[in-house]
């Protein structure tokens, strides 16, 4: 993958300002897995540790740019929707949020993409997960997210 794929995803959220106040970066995508960073002091709730929102939508963007950051290498350009989501907050996070999303288990990429490139749309299930500092997870995401052809401008 490009940095300057990386540097356009990157800039894709900072564009977007409830995004933006998340304080979120870009830790790493090795091809499989994509792992977002936000400090804690940035999205703490009243009670001292990760809000619940941020959590959730740190995951929902690890999933959607993994996604786009897929379609990219394939030479696709898609609208990314994210179509359900099912979330589960296991423990208290006191500590900074880092969110790591990749395909699910089951879930084919050359299915997916192959959908897109016969339909113009196909959909794909994701996980991601926040775990605590001892590896344990925090929380944990399941979605499946759909994809559609742009329509070229003009």
């Amino acid at each position: 993958m490009s940095a300057d794929a990386l540097a356009h995803l990157d800039a894709h959220y900072q564009g977007m300002p409830p995004v933006r106040a998340l304080q979120l970066s870009i830790e790493s995508f090795d091809g499989e897995r994509l792992r977002l960073a936000a400090p804690l002091a940035a999205n703490v709730n009243d009670k001292g540790c990760a809000f619940g929102g941020s959590l959730a939508s740190l995951m929902t963007l690890a999933c959607w740019g993994r996604v786009w950051l897929g379609l990219h290498d394939e030479g696709l350009d898609c609208d990314i929707y994210v179509a359900d989501s099912r979330i589960r907050y296991l423990a208290p996070l006191y500590d900074d949020l880092q969110a790591e999303a990749a395909l699910a288990e089951d879930a084919s990429w050359r299915d997916f993409v192959a959908a897109i490139r016969a339909k113009g749309r196909g959909r794909i299930d994701l996980v991601a997960r926040v775990d605590l500092p001892d590896g344990r997870p925090a929380t944990t995401f399941d979605a499946r997210f759909a994809a559609i052809v742009r329509a070229p401008a003009g």
